[in-house]
């Protein structure tokens, strides 16, 4: 099939017109993975508003928005919530279990749930998840897990390309007009 970002393989397609939850990973997913620490002690990211739209866009069309990172930090927390993610954990050290409680509590199926990262500690929620997503400047070790690799890089509109997607699929790319932050 055609994306407005590339030709994904129908196996792809299929699998992702199941999905029900999707869950993300926050750096080098949402952000570039960088990591800015200010002399107060104050850590900053840069989070890309059109990724903003796509997640609000996907709670529109009823696919549950989950966020799982290793990281705590009250800015994604504050970022999240202001884009209306209910299921937010941070501060998590095995993310396969993550998962595995929000399926349960959501009452889904493996083949229901995608999962976005990059980085070795995210290979966890792949293991719940029937599609497996990762960004083009991911690492190799977890693009080799994914079925999918997006064309944009982490922080760089790949989370909207991902909505995006979805959207297509589930035929409501130009039914969305809401509001973006």
């Amino acid at each position: 099939m055609q994306t407005l970002y590339t030709t994904l393989p129908n196996d792809v397609v299929g699998k992702l017109s199941d999905i029900k939850l999707i869950a993300f990973d926050v750096d080098g997913i949402f952000s570039d993975g960088r990591i800015y620490l200010g002399n107060q002690g104050e850590e900053l990211k840069a989070f890309h508003t059109r990724d903003g739209y796509g997640i609000k866009s996907l709670q529109v069309i009823g696919i549950e928005v989950a966020i799982i990172t290793g990281r705590a930090s009250k800015l994604v927390q504050d970022r999240m919530s202001a884009l209306g993610v209910q299921h937010i954990v941070q501060g998590c050290e095995d993310k396969a279990k993550a998962l595995v409680t929000l399926k349960q509590t959501l009452g889904l199926k493996t083949h229901q749930v995608a999962s976005m990262g990059d980085d070795m500690p995210d290979i966890g929620m792949f293991t719940e998840s029937g599609l497996c997503i990762s960004v083009a400047d991911g690492h190799p070790l977890v693009q080799q897990q994914c079925q999918w690799i997006t064309v944009a890089k982490g922080g760089q509109g790949a989370v909207r390309e991902v909505t995006d997607t979805l959207l297509q699929v589930h035929g409501q790319i130009n039914g969305i007009h809401s509001a973006s932050l």
